[in-house]
């Protein structure tokens, strides 16, 4: 099985970053749409919606998404972003503030085995965050990149006094990420065996779906029931 997260090989210029962030601080941030997933305050802004607005912070896989406006005024934000040399969907700004809590869920086909990969770059964090993945701590530092497989049970903590904030980006794998990623140790042909649900998983999983109702979420609510 491939890890659950992994640190990419590059690493970005917190200066640089944290300077973005300020011309960002004067647009719209929107609360996050989960209502139910956390406690406290988690808002967003977008760099990549799919309306192509800020205020968009959506993001569902397989859809097509443009650069907002906000972008056009971020420079080392479009630097990383082509860093990546893949098709991007969602690029967001997420902040969670001091003493919130992103309780613990998991995304549908959001693993590097489904094609899709999210990224993280921490921007503004500290020791009293705590971001867990499959139950294990991601010592995620400004600065850094990182992968997490959130098809898996996530939450992350913010026990600090001041907001943690990350930039986000939504990738689709090709042939470039599959280099990358089998120099970082994956098995870049492995897939993941599905297993039957137990009763618990199957009501949380329809939860999940439930919050954003869409065709595709319905078929597999209804693929459970029938099981």
């Amino acid at each position: 099985m491939n890890p659950s997260s992994s640190k990419l090989p590059i690493y970005f210029s917190i200066e640089k970053l944290q300077k973005e962030l300020a011309i960002c601080e004067n647009d719209l941030w929107t609360p996050h749409f989960n209502t139910n997933r956390y406690e406290g305050n988690w808002t967003s802004v977008s760099l990549r919606s799919q309306s192509g607005m800020v205020n968009d912070i959506t993001s569902f896989a397989n859809t097509e998404h443009k650069n907002t406006s906000l972008l056009d005024r971020c420079s080392y934000f479009k630097e990383i972003m082509d860093w990546f040399e893949c098709e991007k969907e969602a690029v967001r700004l997420l902040r969670l503030g001091p003493g919130s809590e992103i309780k613990e869920h998991f995304d549908n086909d959001t693993s590097y085995e489904d094609g899709f990969f999210r990224i993280h770059i921490p921007i503004i964090t500290n020791a009293e965050v705590f971001f867990y993945v499959d139950k294990k701590l991601v010592p995620m530092k400004m600065g850094e990149c990182w992968y997490a497989n959130f098809q898996l049970p996530h939450s992350v903590e913010n026990k600090s006094s001041e907001p943690r904030i990350h930039l986000t980006l939504d990738c689709i794998r090709n042939d470039w990420s599959d280099k990358l990623f089998e120099e970082m140790g994956f098995d870049i042909h492995y897939c993941q065996q599905e297993a039957p649900y137990s009763d618990e998983m199957k009501q949380k999983i329809i939860a999940e779906l439930s919050l954003n109702p869409s065709e595709a979420g319905a078929k597999i609510i209804a693929d459970l029931l029938a099981e």
